[in-house]
C-alpha cells in the first residue's frame, strides 16, 4: 500500500473530523431506537432519515479512518531547509512578467484551497516547482498558458 504525503496542519484537520464523527455516532443509535418505538418501520420517516444519517455518517469514519492509514506526515519544520522545493514547503513566487507575488504551500490534494494559499502537490504549479531551488526560474505550464516564475524564498514553515 503506497502512502499518501500530508502536512501536519492535514492530519490534525482529519483527527477532529473524526472525533466529532465519533460523538455523532451515540446520537444517531439514540434516535434510531427512539424512532423506532414509533411504529411501522415501513413508512417510519424519522427510522429512515436516523438509517441514512447513520450511514453516511459511518462512510465518513470509514474514509478519514482510511485517509489516516495511508498518510505518511511530513513536518517541514522539524527539516533543514536547504532552498529546495518539497512537499509541505511555503513557497513565495515572482511572476516575471507581471511582478506579482504569490505564495503557496504545497499540500495533499484534501488539504488544497486555492484562497488559503495551498495548493495541491498534483496541481501543475506544484509539479513544477518541486525540487526546485530558491532563485530558479521556472516555466509552468498551466490552463491559461505558460507562466514564468522566480522563486524567491522557499520557507519551511
Amino acid at each position: 500500500m503506497d502512502k499518501v504525503p500530508m502536512t501536519v496542519r492535514g492530519e490534525k484537520l482529519l483527527r477532529d473530523e473524526l472525533e466529532v464523527l465519533l460523538k455523532r455516532r451515540p446520537l444517531i443509535s439514540k434516535a434510531i431506537g427512539e424512532a423506532r418505538e414509533l411504529g411501522d418501520l415501513k413508512e417510519n420517516a424519522e427510522y429512515h432519515a436516523a438509517r441514512e444519517e447513520q450511514g453516511i455518517c459511518e462512510a465518513q469514519i470509514r474514509d478519514i479512518e482510511y485517509k489516516l492509514s495511508v498518510a505518511q506526515v511530513i513536518d517541514v519544520t522539524k527539516m533543514t531547509n536547504t532552498g529546495k522545493v518539497i512537499f509541505g514547503t511555503t513557497v513565495t513566487l515572482i511572476d516575471v512578467n507581471t511582478d506579482d507575488e504569490v505564495k503557496y504551500q504545497i499540500v495533499a490534494d484534501d488539504e488544497a484551497s486555492i484562497k488559503e494559499g495551498r495548493i495541491s502537490v498534483n496541481s501543475p504549479i506544484a509539479r513544477g516547482l518541486i525540487g526546485k531551488m530558491a532563485g530558479d526560474e521556472v516555466n509552468i505550464q498551466t490552463p491559461g498558458g505558460t507562466k514564468e516564475f522566480e522563486i524567491e524564498a522557499v520557507d519551511y514553515i
